[in-house]
């Protein structure tokens, strides 16, 4: 189940990292798997809502649990019920941006990813998770306090994950992709163009092929 906030649930007209990762996986894992969640649209920014369907390719499984605006927050009081509806055995998760933007501090946000981990556990107690730090974005480069909040939730977030993995319920954290430029993977600063979709699918995928041997590495 990929979970996140606008870079994840994408906007009209994207291919979305989701899919992405789909094509991926179609051809580096053996076995059957499909994308879940209790959403499948995109965001519409014509009517500010999360009412579109129309994708670059609409031919995937677009399950998802993403939201434009929606960060740690949001989604730790839905992940039970979604994780419990969907059978969801995996969480690609990709958040933090939104919480520090508006919502909370570093210390705050690693509280509710806490949280979170508790609440899919509630649903499936062998439950595993890839969480994505906050990437660079066009704020963080021209705000310095703001910056100095990222770079202390991603520090927070890898010792949450390092403290909350379990042999039964792993959780491994992705690196941020090395190569990433806001000028060139984003078409604002923020959101991914089709170069970032696949730069996020990479880290989701790199990580679960060196941390469970799954799938294989990224060709694009």
């Amino acid at each position: 189940m990929p979970v996140g906030d606008s870079m994840t649930i994408g906007s009209t007209g994207d291919h979305t990292w989701r899919y992405r990762m789909w094509r991926h996986l179609c051809a580096a894992y053996g076995g059957p798997f499909t994308l879940v969640g209790p959403r499948e649209t995109l965001y519409d920014k014509a009517t500010d809502a999360p009412t579109s369907y129309a994708y670059a390719d609409p031919d995937f499984p677009r399950g998802h649990l993403a939201g434009w605006g929606e960060g740690w927050q949001q989604m730790a009081p839905l992940i039970r019920e979604a994780v419990r509806t969907t059978r969801a055995d995996v969480l690609l998760v990709s958040l933090g941006l939104i919480d520090l933007g508006f919502y909370t501090n570093a210390e705050q946000t690693a509280a509710n990813a806490r949280v979170f981990a508790a609440e899919a556990r509630a649903a499936n107690p062998r439950i595993a998770m890839v969480w994505l730090p906050v990437i660079p974005n066009v704020r963080a480069a021209n705000d310095e306090p703001f910056a100095a909040q990222v770079d202390l939730f991603n520090e927070l977030l890898a010792k949450t994950a390092a403290d909350l993995d379990e042999r039964n319920s792993p959780i491994l954290l992705a690196s941020i992709p090395p190569a990433w430029d806001i000028d060139t993977d984003t078409y604002d600063g923020t959101h991914p163009n089709a170069s970032g979709e696949h730069r996020l699918a990479e880290a989701f995928a790199e990580t679960m092929h060196q941390g469970w041997e799954l799938g294989g590495e990224y060709a694009g």
